[in-house]
């Protein structure tokens, strides 16, 4: 049985509608790993499988490009991502302090979920807003400069 048969037919749709737009099918991958990732939430062995199979590229090119970007997931994350700059001017803001601060109110480590599915920390070397440091990135929005009661706000307000 081939990996590409256990792709859903309405996200194989998809990944034409992407494919479509590139000279080469292969140029597609990275928003094709994406339409995965929304779908399934993260990327598996067999996603990275089925990926190869449409591309007609190897699953070690696959998986070289799951695991060279900080966006892709190899496993089940919270509803909401936490990316903690530690970047020199985030550390020199004190960043360190108010990244100890998180996992104690969290109650994890960076690289890890709470058990109630809501969050997932990871910490970044650079996420581009030092002008905002100490900062963080939550899903999409940018906060900083931090500190602890902007954090509490933060959080209470997902």
């Amino acid at each position: 049985m081939s990996a590409l048969s256990k792709i859903p037919n309405d996200l194989k749709s998809k990944w034409d509608a992407a494919a479509v737009k590139y000279e080469k099918k292969r140029a597609a991958m990275l928003p094709i790993l994406r339409l995965a990732q929304e779908h399934f939430g993260y990327i598996t062995p067999d996603v990275e499988f089925a990926v190869a199979e449409y591309l007609e590229t190897t699953p070690v090119h696959v998986r070289e490009v799951v695991t060279f970007y900080e966006l892709f997931r190899t496993k089940l994350e919270g509803k909401n991502q936490i990316r903690f700059c530690q970047t020199l001017s985030c550390v020199l803001g004190g960043s360190e302090e108010l990244l100890e601060y998180i996992k104690t109110k969290l109650g994890i480590e960076s690289g890890e979920t709470t058990k109630d599915g809501k969050f997932t920390l990871h910490t970044a070397e650079c996420l581009g807003a030092c002008e905002m440091a100490p900062m963080m990135q939550v899903n999409k929005d940018f906060h900083g400069p931090l500190t602890k009661e902007k954090i509490d706000e933060i959080f209470e307000n997902m």
